[in-house]
């Protein structure tokens, strides 16, 4: 792994390492390519990038909260659509009772998260108990059902026709941020067995092409007695991911990357120590985001960079758009009161545009553009 030495031009007043030791007054915004991994050119501005009085048009950025989303929804497939591109589907799924058939995407993998809820997930491979927080990826084809023990409010983030796999950790090595070994699969346990014994007509809804076909048995089809392979639907939970961090540089959000789709990833942001040195930025960096739709979901925490965000809220900041900080965050810029985050959120960066559903528009926070106003 290696890269060419080519000295980087300086010009004007300028820092000569990014998001660290800014001349006095000035704000750095980031222009990059390859969602950062690629050139890029920092400039330091006499005014916060994004000090607007007014924004319109299409790349206005947008909040949604979810949590207003229909409460009553038993089958995946009736969850409600947010947003959507040729290469990924994000809903959000309610389910306060237990699912009464089987569910198999045809079209995909999906990544199920759970942000709120409890309960047990039964598939092809075996049994898993589900908690808040668990990220667990479904391969397609994959029959499941869960048996809810308290209502779920999840993520559904489908992989549409390609498969999900983990990023390259470069000179981290494999086993950074968490070692594949952290990777739960389901067991052929007791509790897999008992459910077989369920011999009622069972159906299976069968979503290809996003349309549904259903299939029904006169016995439960999760009834396999064993397998073997390298295929499987794995668990992992944001608590047991160790992020990247540097004391001395901000570092850039694809540094937290989790999982890997066609044109799309997904990353995930957990607490992790604030920047120690003087010099370096304590907040993200004002950037375009020049390649990448990004999305972000909160999950539980305290939003150290958004104001009048909560948990169950997502944000679309489309690809060209200008964002940074807050400015109640902007005042901690290089001076934090806490030493460390205390942050739970899952990224979707999409390198194609993504549509925003009628259910997305239906819960829009409308004033979001304007909460980057000097107050």
């Amino acid at each position: 792994m290696k890269r060419p030495i080519i000295p980087s031009r300086v010009e004007g007043t300028a820092s000569r390492q990014a998001h660290a030791d800014l001349p006095q007054g000035t704000f750095e915004r980031e222009i990059s390519k390859e969602g950062f991994f690629g050139p890029a050119a920092f400039f330091h501005h006499r005014h916060p990038p994004t000090g607007w009085v007014e924004f319109e048009g299409p790349l206005r950025p947008h909040a949604f909260d979810l949590t207003k989303i229909d409460q009553d929804q038993t089958s995946p497939w009736q969850a409600a659509e947010i947003l959507r591109n040729a290469n990924v589907r994000v809903r959000v799924w309610n389910a306060a009772k237990s699912m009464d058939h089987l569910a198999r995407n045809a079209d995909g993998d999906d990544l199920l998260f759970v942000h709120r809820g409890a309960g047990e997930f039964h598939c092809d491979y075996g049994h898993l108990t589900l908690a808040a927080g668990d990220y667990v990826v479904i391969p397609r084809g994959t029959m499941w059902r869960i048996e809810t023990k308290e209502p779920l409010f999840a993520l559904l983030i489908e992989a549409t026709n390609s498969s999900y796999a983990l990023p390259d950790k470069g000179l981290l090595g494999a086993h950074a941020i968490f070692d594949p070994a952290m990777l739960d699969v389901p067991q052929m346990d007791a509790a897999f067995v008992a459910q077989q014994r369920d011999d009622r007509h069972w159906q299976v809804r069968v979503k290809r092409n996003n349309a549904i076909s259903k299939v029904t048995y006169p016995f439960n089809p999760l009834d396999a007695t064993g397998w073997h392979g390298d295929l499987s639907v794995v668990r992992i939970n944001v608590k047991d991911i160790r992020p990247v961090a540097s004391h001395r540089y901000h570092l850039p959000p694809s540094a937290h990357t989790t999982f890997v789709g066609n044109r799309f990833v997904v990353c995930t942001f957990v607490p992790r120590p604030f920047e120690t040195d003087p010099g370096a930025l304590k907040v993200p960096f004002f950037h375009n985001n020049d390649d990448y739709d990004e999305v972000l979901f909160y999950h539980a925490g305290d939003f150290f960079s958004r104001d009048n965000i909560k948990p169950g809220m997502m944000t679309l900041h489309p690809c060209g758009f200008t964002h940074g900080p807050h400015p109640k965050a902007l005042k901690n810029m290089l001076v934090q009161s806490k030493p460390a985050t205390d942050e739970y959120a899952v990224m979707i960066d999409t390198r194609d545009a993504l549509e925003i559903t009628e259910s997305a528009a239906g819960v829009e926070w409308a004033g979001y553009v304007d909460s980057w106003k000097q107050k």
